[in-house]
């Protein structure tokens, strides 16, 4: 994800959808663990980073997860794998695929994603993701 000077104010005008929702972030790279819960925080939604799907199984906070932000390309279990898992299981927590390979959107809609960023992803486009999972307004509710 991209980092901006000031990206702290683009996100003060977003509403959240209420308090306290955890965002789980599963992926392999180290930035993406840091950059995308220090945007969530801005937006005061609280998250947990996990390198690995199974490191996140592990964990004990399926239930608790409001939306998942998942990259495809996990070691061991995929990103794929983890949801289809999940889904099984009963959790119908929103998911936001992220991958490095631009052909694998259509897979990832398929597979239930409520939307796929292709890395590098700006805030804008997590942003996206987040109101398509219903976790924030794209607009101040009426």
């Amino acid at each position: 994800m991209a980092g901006r000077r000031g990206s702290r104010d683009a996100c003060d005008d977003i509403p959240v959808k209420e308090s306290r929702l955890l965002v789980c972030v599963v992926d392999d790279s180290e930035s993406i663990r840091e950059s995308v819960p220090r945007l969530l925080a801005q937006l005061g939604l609280e998250s947990v980073a996990f390198e690995s799907a199974e490191s996140f199984l592990a964990s004990g906070l399926i239930g608790q997860a409001a939306c998942l932000i998942l990259d495809i390309c996990l070691p061991g279990m995929s990103g794929y794998q983890l949801l289809r898992r999940l889904r099984r299981t009963g959790s119908t927590a929103p998911v936001i695929f992220i991958t490095g390979q631009e052909d694998e959107v259509a897979r990832a809609m398929e597979e239930g994603a409520v939307a796929c960023l292709i890395k590098p992803f700006s805030e804008a486009a997590l942003l996206d993701g987040l109101s398509k999972a219903k976790i924030l307004f794209t607009h101040p509710p009426q």
